[in-house]
C-alpha cells in the first residue's frame, strides 16, 4: 500500500534527519549505510529508543537502537555533566524525529508524534507481527567508532504515495513546536 516513491521518500527523509540531528557537531562523520550492508556488529543490540508519528493514513514507527558503551557515552554524554546517555540519546533521536515530522508535514497535514521512550532490543522481532509496509533499517556510525543504528517501520491504513523533496537546506535549529 506504500508506492516505490513513497518508500524511497520515507527513507531519504530518515537518512537527512539522521545526518543532520545525530552527530553532535556540524565537521562529524556521519556513514549511513543499510544494514544488510553493513559488518555484523554495527547494530547495537542492548536498547532501541522507539518514536511514533502517526496519522490516519499510516503510523511511522522510528526506532534508535545504541549500546551504553565508552564509544557512545564519550561522544554523546562525556560533557553533559549529570545529564546521562540515555537522557541525551532520547533528546537527541527526539530532534531527529522532530525533523522526519516536519519533512513529512507538506505531504501529510494531520500528524501527531509521541514522546520518545527505551526498551530492550530484545522488542525487535515484534516490528514483523505489526505487518508493515516498509520495514528498514541502517547502521550509523558517527567519527568512525559510535556505533548507532535505525530502524523505520511503516503501517499504512490506505494507499501512499509521494514524491519528497529532501534536497532543501533546513533552516531551523530545534525550536520546539505548539500544538
Amino acid at each position: 500500500m506504500i508506492s516505490s516513491n513513497a518508500q524511497a521518500s520515507i527513507e531519504g527523509i530518515l537518512l537527512k534527519a539522521a545526518r543532520s540531528r545525530l552527530p553532535r557537531h556540524p565537521d562529524d562523520a556521519c556513514e549511513i549505510v543499510p544494514l544488510a550492508q553493513a559488518h555484523d556488529d554495527a547494530r547495537p543490540e542492548a536498547n532501541v529508543i522507539i518514536l511514533t508519528i502517526s496519522s490516519i493514513l499510516f503510523r511511522l514507527l522510528l526506532v534508535f537502537h545504541f549500546d551504553d558503551d565508552v564509544h557512545t557515552r564519550d561522544y554523546f554524554a562525556k560533557e553533559t555533566g549529570d545529564v546521562s546517555l540515555q537522557d541525551m540519546l532520547l533528546e537527541i533521536c527526539n530532534l531527529c524525529c522532530g525533523a522526519v515530522n516536519q519533512d513529512l508535514l507538506p505531504y501529510f497535514r494531520d500528524l501527531g508524534m509521541s514522546t520518545p521512550y527505551v526498551l530492550s532490543a530484545r522488542c525487535l522481532p515484534y516490528l514483523e507481527g505489526l505487518k508493515p509496509d516498509l520495514l528498514s533499517s541502517y547502521a550509523i556510525t558517527i567519527n568512525g567508532s559510535v556505533q548507532l543504528a535505525a530502524t523505520v517501520c511503516v503501517c499504512a491504513h490506505a494507499p501512499i504515495d509521494f514524491v519528497a523533496d529532501i534536497t532543501a537546506v533546513e533552516e531551523t535549529s530545534g525550536e520546539l513546536e505548539l500544538f
